[in-house]
């Protein structure tokens, strides 16, 4: 074996390391923040980027214009990490804006911390947000910044409104968030065939006066949309001369964000406008479900352009005496079931919190059969890693489970036990039905359902004073114990069940339902909520009637 000679240059030119240097401690660095401004669209959350998600997701703190902007929170693909704080840095206590250089000092004390801080700016940050001004202050202060772009409300509020730019004559679009409209500024507005602005409602005089003495004549046609590509979008038609009076004439704040879109395309607006057409735009529903459950269903409604609003009517509680449950997972653990047979989301999660009491993962779960009652229960399976068996493909009920259930046959099932974890409260259909097809039962008190406590009194009043345009139930229990806990809705108010026994309990409490879903699922009781006003809409447009909410009607009996 050969040995590689030293070089004595290299020997010499590096010093030999000393025994304390060996050993020293690297020097700890200063936090540095950083931060990412997110464009997150002109208010319909579903229009957020893959990349605004992942950077909300991974954000150490989170900042937006306006308590507005958190409806984005809401939707299921967004998420916070744990501990998270969301601020609001656009708005004094008063409510009015604040001026840029006031919300640069907000964003750079935020990113002083340390961690990736995130601001979320309605549209796009640089074309719409204005925030050009707090990425130079961190340019300034020595914090690194990045852009997520997003889609510009410039060109997406246009076409929520039902407005074409793809005309010959050209689009002009200006943003005149902030500051004053020039002659200068406003010169090219004459020669163009639409004109596109992006202001707020307090800066409408100025962008009509700019835009007549510029040469455009006040018969133009002008559509002005408040509150563009969210469920509380509205539009007016009027013209350049009226545009600054039939403003005024609004219930608006004077920094509340508008478009103002000037040209003959605005008179087409009628044939293309989509989005405030939606069976149930504008509507607010009440949705009597905690959050964690109504997700599939507020996405749904969402959909079709209503505004949910859920009221918990139930609290979820461990059982008072946890040993059964003890007992059941170690038999789980130890091989003594067949299957396991979840009803609920909340008995996937009971049994998930007594797996981690005990540090145990979804690999207890190896070598058995899972069922799910649903489609819901499967998937809060699946993200804790547990593919299940059985889902009944029709009735997604605990009859249906039943009816697709396998009998224990003894020659093929090794042990004939299923482990059934459940809410203090479920009926036996499940129970009885597996115990006929040959199955012993361990029926087990997973969790227990107690009335929740009674919603703000400005909640309770809308509920019973008709400002709901709908309410949604989805079980028996949910009507007992919102009435119990708020009242009856409004008789005004539009009851939408997700099948018999429900609509049964409605009527036990003096509720008159209006729809029910085609079959036992919450995204069937939203497409059939959305069928039934779509076929009033074409009512009261048939009998030449105006198209109001049932909000807006006066009320009826039930």
């Amino acid at each position: 074996m050969s040995t590689a000679q030293a070089d004595p240059s290299v020997s010499q030119a590096v010093p030999a390391e000393s025994p304390s240097s060996r050993h020293a401690t690297p020097p700890v660095a200063d936090p540095r923040g950083r931060v990412i401004f997110v464009g997150t669209g002109p208010g319909d959350p579903d229009l957020l980027t893959l990349g605004a998600v992942a950077a909300i997701a991974e954000a150490d703190a989170v900042l937006v214009d306006n308590e507005r902007m958190l409806d984005i929170f809401e939707h299921p693909a967004v998420s916070t990490a744990d501990g998270v704080e969301v601020q609001t840095v656009g708005t004094r206590e008063n409510g009015k804006a604040l001026a840029p250089s006031a919300r640069a000092r907000q964003v750079l004390k935020a990113a002083a911390e340390g961690g990736r801080v995130v601001r979320l700016v309605l549209g796009d940050p640089f074309l719409d947000g204005g925030v050009a001004d707090e990425a130079a202050a961190c340019v300034k202060g020595g914090i690194d910044f990045e852009v997520v772009p997003g889609v510009s409300a410039l060109t997406a509020v246009p076409e929520y409104a039902g407005v074409a730019l793809n005309n010959a004559a050209g689009t002009h679009f200006v943003s005149a968030m902030e500051g004053r409209i020039t002659k200068t500024s406003s010169s090219q507005w004459a020669s163009t065939g639409t004109l596109v602005v992006s202001t707020r409602a307090g800066m409408v005089p100025e962008v009509a006066t700019a835009a007549i003495g510029c040469g455009r004549p006040g018969e133009d046609p002008v559509l002005v949309t408040l509150g563009g590509g969210s469920t509380e979008q509205s539009s007016i038609v009027t013209t350049l001369a009226e545009l600054a009076r039939r403003v005024a004439e609004l219930d608006v704040d004077e920094d509340d964000p508008v478009h103002v879109m000037v040209g003959p395309v605005v008179e087409h607006r009628e044939d293309l406008s989509w989005y405030e057409t939606k069976p149930l735009f504008g509507w607010r529903v009440l949705v009597p479900r905690t959050k964690d459950q109504a997700g599939p269903m507020t996405a749904r409604l969402r959909s079709y352009g209503a505004h949910s609003e859920e009221v918990p009517t139930i609290s979820v509680e461990p059982p008072r005496s946890p040993q059964q449950m003890d007992r059941a997972v170690r038999g789980l653990v130890e091989g003594r079931f067949e299957w396991v047979a979840f009803t609920s989301v909340n008995a996937v999660k009971a049994v998930r919190e007594k797996f981690e009491q005990y540090g145990l993962d979804a690999r207890a779960f190896s070598g058995l059969k899972v069922a799910a009652v649903g489609q819901v229960t499967a998937a809060a399976l699946q993200a804790w890693g547990i593919e299940p068996d059985l889902v009944p493909s029709l009735d997604q009920s605990s009859k249906g489970l039943v009816a697709e259930f396998p009998p224990y046959d003894e020659v093929l099932d090794p042990i004939n036990r299923v482990f059934l974890p459940r809410a203090d409260i479920a009926t036996e259909t499940l129970s009885a039905g597996l115990a006929e097809l040959g199955w012993e039962v361990e029926d087990v008190t997973a969790y227990r359902t107690v009335r929740a406590a009674p919603p703000p009194a400005a909640v309770r009043e809308a509920i019973k004073g008709g400002q709901f345009d709908a309410a949604v139930f989805t079980s028996s229990s949910t009507v007992r114990n919102l009435v119990g806990i708020a009242g009856k809705p409004h008789p005004s108010t539009i009851i939408a069940v997700i099948g018999p026994a429900t609509a049964k309990t409605c009527e036990e409490h003096g509720l008159r339902v209006d729809v029910m879903a085609s079959k036992p699922s919450v995204v069937a009781l939203a497409d059939a909520l959305a069928g039934f006003a779509a076929v009033r809409r074409d009512e009261l447009v048939a009998k030449g009637e105006p198209v109001i909410k049932p909000s807006q009607r006066p009320s009826r009996r039930r």
